[in-house]
């Protein structure tokens, strides 16, 4: 991933050891979520499994020989589920679900993109705001449908917009 910046901490080694002092742990499970969440934004990727995850450049830093343990892992991981940017896949915790946004971050965004385009009172597919030629340019082009409906189900709470049914649709207010 040479095109992916590290940050600084990621050069330093003491950043793959989980920290005993709780003021140096705060800033260090913040640097390690939003290098994560960055790290996903970057790759594009929603989907983590503990068991890849522990051998892939995200967690394991070839160039200090340096890899953070297992438990570090789950550490940082709690973090982000406190934080609403990841849910459990499983009860045995092997798989998590990654939101480098939250679902009303993204509701946000995409509502913003249909009054941009002019698509209030007409209905679009799901396709279309995910993967058509009018999304292209958009940090939501190819979100997966799982994260997609979340945050059009925050809007609609909102009463900004109505999912169709099926869930094939949406008609943005």
């Amino acid at each position: 991933m040479a095109d992916f910046e590290w940050p600084w901490q990621y050069k330093f080694p003491p950043f793959f050891t989980i920290q005993p002092n709780l003021e140096t742990r705060k800033k260090q499970l913040e640097a390690w979520c939003s290098l994560i969440l960055s790290y996903h934004r970057h790759t594009k990727s929603y989907s983590l499994n503990i068991t890849e995850a522990q051998s892939s450049p995200l967690f394991y830093n070839k160039s200090l020989s340096r890899k953070l343990h297992v438990d570090g892992i789950y550490t940082i991981l709690d973090e982000l589920n406190k934080k609403g940017h990841i849910e459990w896949k499983d009860k045995s915790k092997k798989e998590c679900l990654i939101m480098w946004r939250t679902p009303g971050e993204w509701g946000k965004t995409i509502y913003k993109w249909a009054d941009d385009k002019g698509m209030k009172n007409t209905v679009c597919t799901m396709y279309e705001i995910t993967n058509g030629e009018d999304s292209e340019d958009t940090e939501f082009h190819g979100l997966e449908n799982w994260l997609l409906l979340r945050s059009l189900k925050c809007l609609q709470a909102e009463g900004k917009c109505e999912i169709m049914a099926g869930n094939e649709g949406v008609k943005f207010f």
